[in-house]
């Protein structure tokens, strides 16, 4: 299989000319909208996202956003004033303190979301749809060759 390395190598070389600018385009989109639309900085933005995504203690979110406990709590004092976050003490350990989304904290994470998507169809629409086609069949071999659980 002696063309297998080139066409490997060229699949490389246009996932980097695509997918982190395409990543990094969205990405920031997404937190153009929380900032822009929903006032609320980046590092809010991010505390939500992660308590939507089930971290829930302001170590382990620390931890996932590589900042401080005390800039993640300042967040945290921020998102519960606004009515966005809940804290829940463990009933074990009345120590711990879980944190939660409030409908409230939902549905802004929904609309700032929902907002992401119509930026997204509206550069997706801007396709012919043979190539819309295309796209719809590579996304999920992409998906494919990521999967941890594949080995």
């Amino acid at each position: 299989m002696p063309n297998q390395p080139v066409q490997v190598d060229e699949v490389i070389d246009k996932f980097w000319e695509s997918i982190p600018p395409a990543w990094r385009e969205t990405r920031n989109t997404i937190r153009r909208v929380a900032v822009e639309n929903f006032s609320m900085t980046v590092g809010q933005f991010q505390v939500l996202r992660r308590i939507r995504k089930g971290i829930d203690t302001v170590s382990t979110l620390a931890e996932a956003n590589r900042t401080s406990r005390s800039s993640v709590s300042k967040a945290v004092d921020v998102l519960v004033n606004k009515g966005l976050v809940s804290r829940l003490p463990d009933e074990r350990d009345r120590r711990h303190v879980h944190l939660t989304l409030t409908d409230e904290g939902q549905r802004l994470l929904e609309a700032v979301y929902d907002q992401a998507e119509a930026w997204l169809r509206d550069k997706f629409q801007s396709l012919p749809p043979d190539e819309l086609a295309i796209l719809r069949q590579a996304l999920p071999i992409l998906q494919k060759a990521f999967d941890n659980s594949n080995p």
